[in-house]
């Protein structure tokens, strides 16, 4: 029977350490490894660009197929180290799992709407710890900001979930804030030095017109 989730083949590694590492990574491919209480810990290699692409298409909790040998292992991505330069994927935890088993897992919050008018939104929490059916994780839980007024602040506990997925953070968690602009005092006064410097060099151009027209008339 045909796999629903996305494929991906690789290779068992059986070589370690930073300079296997540094080979592989030459030769277009990144170590993993996947570990989990449904098989033994395993190390691969697979094809970077292949794995950058499903992290990619299918977020950062992406779940999938790691075809090792002719066998297929249910796994999803647990952690990425990335290169600080390039962004390139250097290495890949997955975990194993199984159909039907819940996890833990850190889904991106992103907001929606604007709060009222003249305010800003401050957001404290990028991602939030949800328990979900492993085949049905959230890619993203958005959050309503639409017509906030200042001083409201949005918890965890008040963040609605979709079906099927209940909170693992702290319900007290703040997700955001909602808060007037804070002014630069420096920036402030400078702006008002300038506005009265220019009332007053206008005055003056004022004045000095004036001047030259009596003269004009003399």
């Amino acid at each position: 029977m045909a796999s629903e989730r996305p494929v991906l083949k690789a290779e068992v590694r059986s070589e370690f350490g930073k300079g296997f590492a540094r080979r592989l990574r030459a030769a277009g491919k990144i170590p993993g490894v996947v570990y989990g209480h449904a098989v033994d810990v395993l190390h691969f290699a697979v094809d970077r660009l292949e794995m950058t692409a499903l992290v990619r298409n299918h977020g950062v909790n992406a779940v999938f197929e790691l075809e090792l040998e002719g066998e297929q292992h249910l796994v999803m991505v647990k952690h990425i180290d990335q290169n600080v330069l390039t962004f390139n994927i250097d290495h890949i935890d997955l975990l194993s799992i199984k159909r039907g088993e819940k996890v833990e897992v850190e889904v991106p919050v992103v907001l929606e709407g604007e709060p009222a008018p003249g305010l800003m939104s401050i957001q404290d929490a990028d991602v939030l710890l949800v328990e979900a059916d492993v085949l049905n994780i959230p890619e993203e839980i958005v959050v309503s900001i639409e017509g906030l007024e200042d001083g409201t602040v949005v918890t965890a506990g008040e963040v609605s979930l979709p079906e099927g997925t209940t909170l693992a953070a702290e319900e007290d968690t703040v997700i955001v804030s909602i808060s007037e602009p804070e002014v630069d005092e420096d920036v402030e006064a400078a702006a008002e030095a300038a506005e009265e410097g220019g009332a007053e060099a206008g005055g003056e151009s004022a004045d000095e017109s004036a001047s030259e027209e009596k003269k004009d008339e003399e």
